[in-house]
């Protein structure tokens, strides 16, 4: 089953403070719904596990995470696949883009993932609404932690 998302958010700080912040294991690990770890393994590569609830499926995922297309402060593709054992699979990618605006930086994202096993049986709306929430709740908290350093400075 293949999923396809799109959303922009305001953020009040300078694209660069947001780049840095999507390179920060740190800052993303807090921001990810779910996320249990999240390990730097090269330059532009992670090591993940997360507990997602989708529906009726709870399931625990590790996978990789990887970051390519990297054009700082302007944007990247990050890419990623997760095995949630008897639950199925998770992979896909986002372009993430920046662009600078008065008073801050818009982030604009385009999401595309394919997922497969038990979470595939669910249903595309279930699983596509469970999908918004999760990148909403990333995005909301992101933008969170973007405003306290906006605060900060």
């Amino acid at each position: 089953m293949a999923l396809e998302l799109t959303g922009s958010y305001e953020l009040p700080v300078p694209r660069e403070v947001v780049w840095a912040a999507l390179n920060d294991p740190d800052v993303l690990k807090q921001c990810i719904p779910g996320c249990e770890e999240l390990e730097k393994t090269s330059d532009t590569g992670f090591r993940a596990s997360a507990v997602a609830k989708i529906g009726p499926v709870k399931a625990r995922f590790k996978g990789t995470v990887e970051l390519s297309d990297l054009d700082p402060p302007a944007g990247y593709r990050i890419s990623g696949q997760g095995d949630g054992g008897i639950a199925g699979f998770a992979k896909g990618g986002a372009l993430v883009r920046l662009e600078p605006v008065e008073g801050g930086t818009t982030l604009h994202y385009s999401v595309d993932a394919q997922i497969g096993g038990k979470l595939a049986q669910l249903g595309q709306r279930l699983v596509a609404g469970s999908a918004k929430k999760l990148a909403d709740q990333f995005f909301e908290a992101f933008a969170k932690a973007m405003n306290e350093k906006a605060a900060a400075a």
